[in-house]
C-alpha cells in the first residue's frame, strides 16, 4: 500500500456572541478578577444563548475551513466531530454538520475524548487520508460547555467556555507536507474531572438532577498536578518520536486549559512560553474547541508558513491526553 503524506489545507472558527468579563462573573460567584486572572489567565470568555447548541458554532467553523481550503462541500469524504456537548445523543453532530453542510457524499462520526477529544481526531483523520480511504476530511471540535457547567462552581464556572474550530486534511504533495508523530493514552479515571449523568451508569431521573451530576465536576489539586506532567511528557516525547528537539518546533498549540499549566508545563519541558500559540485571555477554556480555535486563530494572523513544525496536543477527562507533530 502507497501512504500519503498529509497536511491541513484549510482551518476555521465560530463563537458565540455573547462576551461574559471576570466583571460579569464577580456579580454571581464569590470571586474577583484578580483570582481568575492569576489562577487561570482569563479575562473574558464567550458563552452561547440558551437556544444555541454545539452544531450552531460547529456548522459554521466546518465551513470556514472548507472556503480557506477552496474545497467544494461536494468532495468531502469524511467528517469526524470531537464534542462531550453534543446537541443530542443520537444523530450525531457530525451527522448534523453533514447536513448542514450538504456534504452529499460524506461519512462520519462524533469522537468523545473531552478536552483531548480534535487531537484524537486529527490522529484519526490523518490515518484515513494517508492510506488513501479518503482525501478530505473535515474534522471539528465543537463544545456547549455552558450547559453542563456549575454555574455556582467558582472552581469550572470562570474556565469553561464555548466555541468551535475546524481543519479539513488532504493528502500533501510528496517530500511537503506531513504529520511526522503523535501520541496518545488513556488512564480510565471516574474521579478527578467528570460528568456521570445521563448515561447508563447513573440515567436521567429527578435524583440525578438534584444531585447535580449532569454538571462537570473537576478536582482542581489532582487535575493541576496531572496537566503538567503531561503536557511537558507530550511535548519531549512527540519531538523524539519525530527526530527533532523541542526547540525546532515554530509552534506549539496547546490545549488553552490554564496559564498556570501551560508555564509550568513548559518549565518543565524547557521550553519558552513564546513558542506557544495563547488565546486562553479572550477565549477560555472551550475543551475539545480549543486547539482548533487556536490554530485558526494563529493561521489568520500568519503564525505559520508551509515548512514550519506545529505542535498539537491536549489533555482531558478520561483521562486522556493526545498530541500530533506536523510541517505545515
Amino acid at each position: 500500500m502507497s501512504l500519503h503524506g498529509v497536511r491541513i489545507a484549510g482551518t476555521g472558527s465560530c463563537l458565540p456572541e455573547r462576551v461574559v468579563t471576570n466583571a460579569d462573573l464577580e456579580k454571581r460567584l464569590d470571586t474577583i478578577d484578580e483570582w481568575i486572572r492569576s489562577r487561570t489567565g482569563i479575562g473574558e470568555r464567550r458563552w452561547a444563548s440558551e437556544d444555541e447548541a454545539t452544531s450552531d458554532f460547529a456548522i459554521p467553523a466546518g465551513r470556514r475551513a472548507l472556503e480557506a481550503a477552496g474545497c467544494d462541500p461536494a468532495d468531502v469524504d469524511f467528517v469526524i466531530c470531537a464534542t462531550l456537548t453534543p446537541d443530542m445523543p443520537m444523530p450525531s453532530t457530525a451527522g448534523l454538520i453533514q447536513r448542514g453542510l450538504n456534504l452529499e457524499k460524506a461519512g462520519g462520526f462524533d469522537l468523545s475524548s473531552a478536552c483531548a477529544g480534535f487531537v484524537h481526531a486529527l490522529t484519526v483523520g490523518t490515518n484515513y487520508v494517508r492510506t488513501g480511504s479518503a482525501k478530505n476530511v473535515l474534522v471539528v471540535g465543537a463544545e456547549t460547555m455552558t450547559k453542563v457547567l456549575d454555574h455556582s462552581d467558582r472552581a469550572t464556572a470562570v474556565i469553561f467556555a464555548d466555541g468551535a474550530g475546524a481543519a479539513l486534511l488532504q493528502p500533501a504533495p510528496a517530500g511537503e507536507s506531513d504529520v511526522l508523530a503523535s501520541r496518545y493514552g488513556l488512564r480510565g479515571d471516574d474521579e478527578v474531572l467528570l460528568l456521570k449523568g445521563g448515561g447508563s451508569r447513573y440515567p436521567t431521573t429527578h435524583e440525578s438532577v438534584d444531585e447535580k451530576l449532569h454538571l462537570i465536576f473537576m478536582e482542581g489539586r489532582a487535575t493541576f498536578r496531572f496537566a503538567v506532567k503531561t503536557f511537558a511528557s507530550l511535548i519531549t516525547e512527540t519531538c523524539d518520536d519525530a527526530g527533532i528537539a523541542p526547540q525546532d518546533l515554530k509552534l506549539i498549540v496547546p490545549h488553552q486549559v490554564n496559564m498556570r499549566i501551560i508555564e509550568a508545563a513548559c518549565t518543565r519541558a524547557k521550553v519558552s512560553t513564546d513558542k506557544c500559540f495563547l488565546n486562553i485571555e479572550t477565549v477560555g477554556n472551550t475543551s475539545a474547541a480549543s486547539v482548533p480555535i487556536a490554530l485558526d486563530d494563529a493561521v489568520r494572523a500568519g503564525k505559520l508558513e508551509r515548512g514550519d513544525l506545529v505542535l498539537m496536543l491536549a489533555f482531558g477527562g478520561g483521562l486522556s491526553w493526545s498530541s500530533i507533530l506536523l510541517r505545515w
